[in-house]
């Protein structure tokens, strides 16, 4: 072998090297990722530790809050070689104090109020920025209760864009340069318009003339003009495929102390469009399970519903849909007829793998089936499935095949606390599902 060729051959393998040291980097650095969240909660007035047990340390510091806040506003932990890190009082007027979660650490905050961390993984490769956030404490009334929904979308949702032949036997697509799928038609020629309905005599009316739709698009409202045509029944059309309202079962979650709930622990998407619906208001309905459809592997079951749609049965007012869920009030009655007493929250670091139970109401009344939580994963970006749950219990399993549509905000609890809520079925293993943090909830 020539000179040459042992100098490119040396310069190969301290590349092949560099490229092994990367890639090796860059899976720990992926493996560590999700270990500790980007929001840390902690319950104000109350020593908690922190036990990520991860080779990342830096500091913590106060973000906001009054400047004569008392010296004992916080307390954490220097770095320490003991198993568990000493405590020692930081003011708000201390830039920071370190912290190690390479072993447990142990915090305290008196009062409500926001830090931040700059975390570095072996104290050298930046990791994250992590956001503290100091909440008060929380008892919650699980609930389990099936619920009907019905929600009135804030203007007409476009769900598709077609074509068709006009009175002229040509196909026309007046709306395709100017509507996409999802937008919202909030008004036609400035005049609001109420509902579906309202929209398709409006361009009945239009006699082919120009129409400015005002549309909100992405959450940004703007201008667009559409020329209807008219079709062969003598109809002017925009031929756009639209609509106002959707409906449903889910499980109600959690029942507060001042009436207010929340539910599904997923907001409520249009089913062709996948975009969550804008909400302007909703209603929620007794109902009753009238049946069970089981799932199994590849094929999700359901629960099936009886709902009536009348105001003897409406049950409280939905305020709020969001992708953690909707949210508003309920009525007295149900508060009354909830079987449950109010019970502490549980934050994501204190969930552990193992035992847990959740609520579900498939043979008509609210009870708890056994379940075991085999995934907790503090950082996912999908917030809707933070936890796995694998059912256990013969009595669902024999009822439901597992995880089913309609068990959605399912409450979990474990160790008599509100973990979370079921939010999705795995479609391949009908046995497991997914669930979202209870303080994702409270945190729309």
């Amino acid at each position: 072998m020539t000179e040459q060729q042992e100098r490119i051959y040396r310069n190969f393998l301290y590349l092949v090297l560099a490229v092994a040291l990367i890639a090796l980097t860059v899976t720990v650095y992926l493996t560590y990722w999700n270990k500790i969240p980007s929001t840390i909660k902690i319950r104000a007035g109350v020593e908690q530790e922190l036990d990520f047990r991860v080779p990342v340390s830096g500091e913590i510091y106060r973000v906001r809050g009054s400047d004569s806040a008392p010296a004992s506003s916080l307390t954490g932990a220097k770095g320490s070689e003991e198993p568990k890190q000493a405590v020692e009082s930081v003011s708000a007027r201390v830039e920071s104090i370190p912290v190690n979660f390479a072993h447990t650490v142990k915090v305290r905050a008196n009062e409500i109020d926001t830090y931040q961390m700059d975390l570095k993984l072996f104290g050298i490769i930046p990791y994250k920025n992590v956001d503290v956030e100091v909440i008060q404490d929380k008892l919650l009334i699980p609930s389990g209760i099936p619920i009907g929904i019905y929600v009135k979308t804030s203007g007409v949702l476009v769900v598709g864009i077609g074509e068709f032949e006009n009175s002229g036997g040509k196909k026309v697509s007046p709306a395709k340069y100017a509507l996409q799928k999802g937008d919202y038609i909030l008004k036609v020629n400035d005049e609001e318009m109420e509902n579906k309905k309202h929209f398709i005599r409006t361009v009945e009316a239009s006699e082919g003339k120009d129409m400015v739709l005002t549309i909100k698009r992405n959450g940004e409202v703007t201008d667009v003009m559409v020329t209807p045509d008219m079709n062969q029944n003598q109809e002017w059309k925009m031929g756009i495929w639209i609509r106002d309202n959707a409906q449903g079962i889910g499980t109600m979650t959690y029942e507060d102390t001042d009436s207010s709930f929340g539910a599904l622990g997923h907001g409520i998407n249009d089913v062709d469009t996948s975009i969550l619906m804008n909400l302007e208001e909703g209603t929620l309905y007794r109902t009753e399970i009238v049946g069970i459809t089981r799932g199994s592997n590849g094929s999700p079951g359901e629960l099936t519903g009886y709902i009536e749609y009348d105001s003897d049965n409406v049950i409280g007012e939905i305020t709020e849909n969001t992708e953690e869920g909707i949210f508003g009030v309920c009525d007295e009655e149900v508060e009354k007829e909830s079987v449950f007493e109010p019970i502490p929250i549980a934050l994501k670091q204190e969930i552990a793998l193992g035992p847990a139970q959740i609520i579900c109401s498939v043979t008509g009344e609210p009870e708890f089936y056994d379940v075991e939580i085999v995934e907790v994963n503090l950082d996912r970006e999908n917030i809707n499935r933070g936890i796995v749950v694998q059912v256990v219990d013969e009595k669902l399993l024999t009822l439901t095949g597992g995880i089913i549509q309609g068990m959605s905000g399912s409450p979990i609890i474990q160790n008599g606390k509100l973990v979370g809520a079921v939010t999705h079925v795995l479609v391949q293993d009908s046995t497991r599902g997914y669930g979202i943090f209870i303080e994702e909830m409270l945190s729309h």
